[in-house]
């Protein structure tokens, strides 16, 4: 009997708009890789038509957006939208960095699943990708 064995979920990682600190993003991608996901990191200085042709190109199961500009409310929901637009409204949409605690339920309203902000234990994000993940396959 062949044990089979599960594909790692795919997660891309990226820094939309200007923002050039990427410290956190860094963070993020070696956490998650140690976690045994795939992990793509697009660098900083994204559009959001950028990321999401990453997207499509890698066959994601993710994407977490890092931001500290303060551009979320505007960035973050142009990723939700050209991904349904582009066919990938089911890729998951997760944010992190300075983000107002008042924001976060506009940008969940606007497809923007879960927002971890500073002090997040990494493994927090590990778990909540992991069964989120999960329950969609």
């Amino acid at each position: 009997m062949v044990a089979t064995q599960k594909k790692p979920f795919r997660i891309l990682i990226a820094k939309p708009g200007l923002d050039g600190h990427d410290r956190g993003a860094k963070v993020i991608v070696r956490a998650l890789r140690d976690a045994g996901f795939e992990v793509i990191y697009t660098g900083i200085r994204q559009t959001p038509e950028m990321i999401v042709q990453a997207a499509l190109q890698e066959d994601v199961d993710a994407i977490g957006l890092s931001l500290l500009s303060g551009a979320h409310m505007t960035l973050f929901p142009q990723v939700v939208s050209l991904l349904k637009e582009k066919g990938l409204g089911d890729v998951l949409v997760f944010g992190g960095g300075i983000i107002p605690d008042e924001d976060v339920p506009a940008l969940k309203e606007k497809g923007v699943r879960e927002v971890f902000g500073p002090g997040t234990p990494l493994s927090a994000i590990v778990d909540y990708l992991n069964k989120s993940l999960g329950q969609e396959r």
